[in-house]
């Protein structure tokens, strides 16, 4: 076997073993990973799960990078295009709502940083930190839209943007709570509303 061959193989089989650990980690939490559950649902040994990571931290962090990729293409690469300010917000927040409503296959359990910030928010350490980390980076990216679009006339010159985006967070735990925990159907719609409120548009001005 080439040495290349042998490589590509070991991303291949690393890849496998983030993406289940994404899905058990999304109904179970971080904490529910373990080097022998993975090594039983992959068909693998659990010295070959254990030699890509080496620690369950190790596991859990490279789990929390790849559950932040899928988020990426998911949320931010729809709206990428769209022109910045309140247009690329509001397709932000709407492909927020398909990835919470729509992404079972990869997330069964729900938003996986719900569950992650809820388990680990009370301690200390590594994981933590990077919960908190990918949590602050996800904000700040909501922050710099609404600021453009505050600075383009877009939403009312008094808006705050840290205010709005700490809304915009609420809403959206709130939404995985009512579609994990209360399956309810109209909970996107009522996202959608609370959406029109908190990002309505500033008022045309006709005194010119």
């Amino acid at each position: 076997m080439s040495p290349r061959k042998s490589a590509a193989e070991a991303r291949a089989t690393r890849g496998r073993i983030i993406d289940r650990g994404i899905a058990i980690a999304s109904v179970e939490g971080l904490e529910g990973l373990t080097i022998g559950r993975l090594a039983t649902d992959l068909g693998m040994s659990k010295a070959g799960v254990l030699g890509h990571f080496g620690t369950k931290e190790t596991l859990q962090l490279a789990v929390l990078e790849g559950a932040s990729a899928v988020f990426v293409r998911a949320v931010w690469h729809p709206a990428e295009d769209a022109a910045p300010g309140l247009p690329r917000l509001r397709a932000l927040c709407e492909a927020w709502i398909g990835y919470l409503e729509h992404e079972r296959a990869v997330f069964p359990g729900g938003c996986l940083f719900t569950t992650a910030s809820v388990e680990f928010d009370a301690r200390g350490g590594r994981v933590r930190d990077a919960v908190a980390r990918l949590s602050r980076v996800w904000r700040r990216r909501l922050a710099a839209e609404l600021r453009q679009a505050v600075a383009a006339g877009e939403l009312p010159a008094d808006t705050d943007p840290e205010q709005v985006t700490y809304e915009l967070v609420g809403c959206y735990l709130a939404l995985n709570q009512e579609l994990q925990l209360l399956a309810d159907p109209e909970a996107p719609a009522r996202t959608r509303r609370a959406l029109d409120r908190l990002l309505a548009p500033a008022a045309a001005d006709h005194s010119r």
